[in-house]
C-alpha cells in the first residue's frame, strides 16, 4: 500500500500508523459495495489502505452529488465517530478495496494528540475545498467544471502512456456529471467540446488526456 499524496497517512510518522493499525481489525469490500451509508449512526472510521471509493449524498429529489474521491491513506468517517452524528455521506467503493476499521477513534486521539491536530488540519482543507467548489459552481460553466475534475483525476490517478495521461479511476459519465454539480447530458456536451479541441479521448470509464496544460486552461 502506497498513500496517496494528501490523505490523511501521509501526516503520520511511521510510530502513529502502526499504532492507528493495531487499534482497529482488517475489513474489505467488493467494487461496487456500499462502505458507510448516508444517515447511519455507526461510529466506526475507516482508515483505507488499498482501493478508491466514492464519497456521495442525494438530494431530495434523488440525484447523487459526488462530494469526492478518496483514495489509499484516506480516513473515512471521522466526522460521525467524533460528533455522534449521522453519516453525512455515502461511501461506494469504485473498485476492491480494504483498510482498518477503528471503533474507539476518540480514544485514540485523546492518547495521540498530535494526530488529533493533524486530523484538525485535514478537516480545516475539506471545508476550504467546499468552499472552492462553490465558487467553481458559481463562477465556471459546464465544460469549465468538467475540465477542473478531468484535471484533478489526472494530477492524482493519471498513468503515463505514450499518448498521454490515462485515468484508470473507473467513474461513469453518470458520477463524472454527479461531481461537477451538472446534468449527464451536459456532462456529455462538455466532454465532447473537450474532445473535439483535442484536449481529451474518452472511452468506456476511462479517459486519455493529451494535452494536460490546455486542460489546466480551460479549467480556469
Amino acid at each position: 500500500m502506497t498513500a496517496e499524496a494528501g490523505e490523511f497517512l501521509t501526516k503520520l510518522t511511521p510510530e502513529e500508523i502502526a499504532a492507528l493499525k493495531a487499534a482497529g481489525r482488517p475489513k474489505s469490500w467488493e467494487r461496487g459495495a456500499v462502505v458507510m451509508s448516508e444517515g447511519d449512526t455507526s461510529d466506526w472510521v475507516l482508515l483505507l489502505l488499498d482501493g478508491r471509493v466514492k464519497v456521495s449524498s442525494h438530494t431530495s429529489g434523488g440525484t447523487e452529488v459526488v462530494l469526492a474521491v478518496r483514495g489509499p491513506g484516506g480516513l473515512l468517517g471521522d466526522m460521525s465517530a467524533i460528533d455522534g452524528s449521522a453519516r453525512s455521506a455515502t461511501v461506494t467503493a469504485l473498485e476492491p478495496v480494504s483498510g482498518v476499521v477503528i471503533h474507539d477513534f476518540p480514544g485514540f486521539l485523546t492518547t495521540h494528540g498530535r494526530v488529533a491536530v493533524v486530523l484538525l488540519r485535514m478537516v480545516t482543507g475539506r471545508l476550504r475545498d467546499s468552499d472552492r467548489k462553490r465558487v467553481e459552481y458559481g463562477a465556471f460553466d459546464t465544460t469549465g467544471r468538467v475540465a477542473t475534475r478531468l484535471v484533478e483525476l489526472a494530477e492524482r490517478y493519471g498513468e503515463q502512456t505514450s499518448t498521454g495521461l490515462r485515468v484508470a479511476l473507473p467513474l461513469s459519465q453518470d458520477e463524472l456529471a454527479g461531481w461537477t454539480g451538472a446534468s449527464r447530458e451536459a456532462v456529455s456536451k462538455a466532454l465532447r467540446t473537450l474532445r473535439d479541441r483535442g484536449l481529451i479521448e474518452t472511452g468506456r470509464r476511462r479517459v486519455v488526456v493529451h494535452d494536460l496544460d490546455g486542460l489546466r486552461r480551460r479549467a480556469r
